[in-house]
């Protein structure tokens, strides 16, 4: 079946690979990215070039994140021409390393702006068409860093994720008597076709920074070249579009909660087993089970 698409934060990494997989695919992919016309316009063509030398539906449309506005504007224009959004996957998000308390409070609400507050504009536009139709699939795309190994000095990254995979799963349930599923997507420490790490944020504060560069010298670094070490040499970025491309074929309420692609396994998996497995047994206990599958229309 062919689904009407969006994906947030498609202009390059994850998002990009997502929304040609799912054109592969045959589906109508709408890859929403900022800045269009300008900063990301070769990515436009790029994506215009993908569609008509494959021949598949791949649309990039113009989608700030941390505007309520542009959303609004991308998601009403989808409707528009649709009538319908079938598959909505959140995958924008921003990076950054350095020492925590070198990072300014205000630096810290700008992040969380992108990885999670962007995720609650994207749904308030775009889930009321959802439920009303009874039926749809939300996937987030979280990361290993939740609830998985933890280096330092990706501390605010870390906490940003955190909160957007606990909006998942309380989300999960509040849509399931609306028909609507959710699947959380959990990539690992990816250290190649993405722009994750090359493209992070500083902190603010250089004096701070400095000073804890005389403790961890070298340390953001001496992360990535161990990560890399540990990751295995076929552990492609596409792993992760290719599963999200999987889920979506899946047929309407078979979609599994979570799973996790991770190379490197830092242990994020086990616990997040462990916690999702104390969620179910929860919600039976307080006499709420039928918050874990997804109703179908008409039920």
């Amino acid at each position: 079946m062919s689904n009407i698409v969006v994906i947030t934060g498609a202009s390059s990494g994850f998002g990009a690979l997502t929304a040609r997989a799912l054109a592969d695919a045959g589906h109508t992919v709408y890859a929403g990215m900022r800045q269009t016309t300008t900063r990301n316009a070769p990515q436009v063509e790029a994506a215009s070039v993908y569609s008509k030398e494959h021949n598949v539906d791949l649309r990039s449309i113009e989608m700030d994140v941390t505007s309520q506005e542009s959303v609004d504007a991308a998601i009403s224009r989808i409707l528009d021409e649709h009538g319908r959004i079938d598959v909505l996957i959140h995958n924008a998000g921003h990076m950054v390393t350095g020492p925590t308390e070198a990072f300014t409070p205000e630096q810290l609400a700008d992040l969380y702006d992108v990885n999670v507050l962007s995720t609650q504009r994207v749904n308030r536009a775009a889930l009321p068409s959802m439920r009303h139709a009874s039926r749809g699939l939300v996937i987030w795309v979280s990361s290993t860093s939740v609830k998985g190994g933890t280096p330092p000095y990706l501390a605010p990254y870390f906490a940003a994720k955190a909160a957007m995979d606990s909006l998942a799963v309380s989300y999960a349930a509040e849509l399931a008597r609306w028909g609507v599923e959710t699947s959380i997507v959990v990539p690992g420490a990816f250290t190649s076709g993405t722009n994750h790490f090359t493209h992070s944020g500083r902190p603010s504060d250089r004096d701070v920074e400095a000073e804890y560069e005389t403790k961890y010298a070298g340390l953001v670094g001496q992360v990535g070249e161990k990560l890399a070490a540990l990751t295995p040499e076929d552990a492609e970025a596409s792993l992760v579009s290719a599963e999200i491309a999987r889920i979506i074929a899946l047929p309407a309420g078979q979609r599994p909660h979570r799973v996790t692609i991770d190379p490197i396994d830092d242990g994020s998996e086990e616990v997040s087993d462990a916690a999702d497995r104390i969620r179910r047994e929860f919600l039976t206990r307080v006499g709420l089970a039928d918050l874990l599958t997804v109703h179908q229309a008409n039920s």
